[in-house]
């Protein structure tokens, strides 16, 4: 049975810095690429960033970049968002997401979901 845990949420005041991590079992890790979105309140889920499987390619969405930060641990099974000069508008359910087969940025590309872990920015 596959599972991704998120941890790493919570309060942080806007331009602090939080960093999100994603556990994952049940599936070989290496050969899925991993992603993270977010929703915030009445919003669609939205895409924040993904990793493909090898590390070596990583993709952003335009909100976020120059600011998040993905990297994965193979050896931890985990994938983790750094987020830097956080604002209010961060403020939203951080979701972890797994898929086997591409760089995915919609939600329909990801086969597995974490359920989420709460980041809320304070101004």
């Amino acid at each position: 049975q596959v599972q991704l845990v998120e941890s790493g949420g919570g309060l942080v005041q806007a331009g602090g810095s939080l960093r999100l991590s994603c556990a994952a079992s049940g599936l070989t890790f290496s050969n899925y690429a991993m992603g993270w979105f977010r929703q915030a309140p009445g919003k669609e889920r939205e895409f924040v960033a993904a990793i493909w499987w090898s590390g070596g390619i990583t993709s952003y969405g335009d909100p976020v970049k120059g600011r998040f930060t993905i990297s994965r641990d193979s050896g931890k099974n985990t994938v983790y968002l750094r987020m830097s000069s956080l604002k209010p508008e961060d403020t939203a359910v951080y979701y972890c997401a797994a898929n086997e087969f591409q760089l995915g940025r919609r939600t329909e590309d990801y086969d597995y979901w974490g359920q989420g872990t709460q980041v809320t920015v304070s101004s």
